[in-house]
């Protein structure tokens, strides 16, 4: 008997989702198994299948890792960071407080959080140093974390700081006619999801990654800027205000960013080798971040993502008399879409099928709405989250530090966040 097409894309997703979860082998060769796979058994066409390395994701990421490489060539990652030293130090609670703290508001400024890791992670990968964290030291991997953690969870809560909340209000207002104003949206989830989730991110870190930093005094006298730092304050500078202004230009923040990647290069003007650009980029990372992308893409094309949307909405509890039931079953689901097209996938989804959900769980249409925003941004494994896999990718990370930590920090949310979520749409008159 010959298996339907999309029973066999769910095996391979199942394979795929399970080979990166455990770490039995290289992510990246992950990816190209599921490349090759997929193409031999002519699943899908190339163009979906490589869709990632079209995607602007895809762009972003790499352009990411040449500034990342520029800003530590030139120096100017070794300044910034003996400038936040003597401030952060003193504690290593204080050290990863500081970091997520850094993360979560860099990105009420600058919307791309490929963008924010591509400035930070060069920045605290020398800080790290300068506190006498050793590469593939606990602590290192620890304030690695904290810059992928704070930038992509602690963001959600901002309303255009994340790409799959832009996804989300995209699709709300042209299948609704629904639109989320900056404010009303801040308030909703910057308590909870940004302020609260970022202790506990914070204190999730300093026991799981455990490290005394070297206490550093204050440096006098510094050396002037050189001409090289100098033109790569100007670049990052221009760059930033692209990517802030996108909306007014039209040019996306990935074909900004690639700009100024090829600028880094240029001769003379540049400030990278062929060699330094050899060694920067991680293009393992860079494939992962493919394969996740066209993941995503083939559980769309395939139609399994639309059956499996159908399958949760018909199990989902009819609990209209129990509100915090529907609650916690409309984030559980997003928790599960999550797993299959990740994070910048599931608003694609889970939205359309917003009105059924309002229905069978007697909730609020925009209420139903944005539950979807708790699940998504708690990823609970990193490759839900290809922010996440960039920032372990520059830090050096581990996937199974990114694991332990992803897991850790889903069961408190879950456990400890929702609840609290819960009461505060209560308190502001969301749950109807």
């Amino acid at each position: 008997m010959m298996w339907h097409p999309m029973g066999i894309s769910a095996l391979i997703t199942l394979v795929v989702i399970a080979l990166w979860a455990t770490s039995r082998l290289p992510e990246y060769l992950v990816a190209l198994l599921f490349f090759a796979t997929v193409m031999i058994l002519q699943l899908a066409p190339a163009g979906v299948v490589f869709s990632g390395f079209a995607s602007s994701a895809f762009w972003l990421v790499l352009s990411g890792f040449v500034l990342g490489a520029a800003i530590r060539a030139t120096g100017l990652a070794d300044r910034l960071a003996n400038r936040l030293l003597p401030y952060l130090a003193s504690s290593w609670l204080r050290l990863v407080g500081g970091v997520v703290a850094i993360s979560y508001a860099l990105a009420f400024v600058m919307p791309s959080n490929m963008g924010r890791i591509t400035l930070l992670m060069p920045i605290i990968m020398v800080l790290a140093e300068r506190a006498g964290l050793a590469a593939g030291s606990r602590g290192r991997i620890g304030l690695a974390l904290a810059v992928g953690f704070g930038t992509f969870q602690l963001s959600a809560s901002i309303l255009p700081a994340n790409m799959p909340n832009l996804v989300m209000s995209g699709a709300a207002e042209s299948t609704f006619g629904i639109h989320f104003t900056y404010i009303a949206y801040l308030l909703l989830h910057a308590p909870i999801l940004g302020v609260a989730k970022g202790v506990l991110l914070t204190l999730c870190i300093c026991w799981l990654f455990r490290a005394t930093p070297q206490k550093v005094e204050k440096i006098s006298g510094q050396v002037a800027l050189s001409m090289a730092e100098w033109r790569l304050i100007i670049l990052l500078f221009t760059t930033v205000l692209l990517w802030i202004t996108d909306s007014w230009h039209g040019i996306a923040p990935a074909w900004v960013g690639l700009a100024a990647a090829c600028f880094c290069l240029l001769p003379r003007v540049g400030f990278l080798t062929g060699e330094q650009f050899a060694a920067g980029v991680n293009i393992r990372t860079c494939i992962y971040i493919a394969g996740i992308l066209g993941l995503t893409a083939l559980v769309s094309h395939s139609g399994l993502g639309n059956w499996l949307g159908d399958a949760l909405v018909k199990v989902m509890p009819q609990n209209p008399d129990r509100p915090f039931i529907a609650f916690a079953s409309l984030i559980g689901i997003t928790a599960l879409l999550n797993f299959v097209v990740t994070a910048n996938g599931v608003p694609a989804l889970f939205t359309p099928l917003a009105q059924i959900l309002a229905d069978s769980s007697g909730l609020p249409l925009i209420t139903v709405l944005m539950t979807q925003v708790i699940g998504y941004a708690t990823p609970l494994l990193p490759y839900q989250a290809s922010p996440i896999v960039v920032a372990m990718g520059m830090g050096n990370v581990p996937l199974r530090e990114g694991l332990k930590l992803c897991l850790l920090l889903a069961a408190l949310s879950f456990g400890l966040l929702v609840p609290l979520d819960y009461l505060w749409f209560r308190l502001l008159g969301w749950m109807g």
